[in-house]
């Protein structure tokens, strides 16, 4: 006789679900800070983002990690170009169209350090 357990509902912290998101939890409505979410909340907010998830997502302010992906330079680049707080898209944009000595010297050194990711990968 095989026994049946209850399946339990994976959840997790507001900080957890908002870097899966990728946003800012602080700039995440009130609810979604206060409670849990669960596996499947997750998966619906990520296949159907309401307004609130899609307008941070556009318009940010965006967590480091996502300022980092869209200037294209690595979380240390940032902190080495004084980039500290969250970024908005339109910072962001006027950053890279600024470009200033920092980002691109951080830029080439991504680039550099993706190429020797790559060299290592095919050895």
């Amino acid at each position: 006789m095989t026994s049946s357990k209850s399946k339990t509902t994976q959840t997790m912290k507001p900080e957890t679900a908002a870097k899966k998101l990728g946003v800012l939890l602080a700039a995440t409505p009130a609810e979604f800070q206060a409670g849990v979410v669960s596996r499947d909340e997750l998966n619906t907010l990520q296949a159907t983002p309401p307004a609130w998830l899609a307008d941070l997502r556009r318009n940010g302010p965006h967590p480091k990690q996502v300022v980092a992906a869209k200037l294209g330079v690595s979380i240390s680049g940032l902190a080495r170009g004084g980039i500290t707080e969250p970024l908005t898209t339109a910072e962001i944009d006027a950053l890279k169209a600024e470009n200033p000595d920092w980002l691109e010297h951080e830029r080439s050194v991504q680039a550099e350090a993706r190429k020797e990711a790559l060299r290592l990968k095919q050895r």
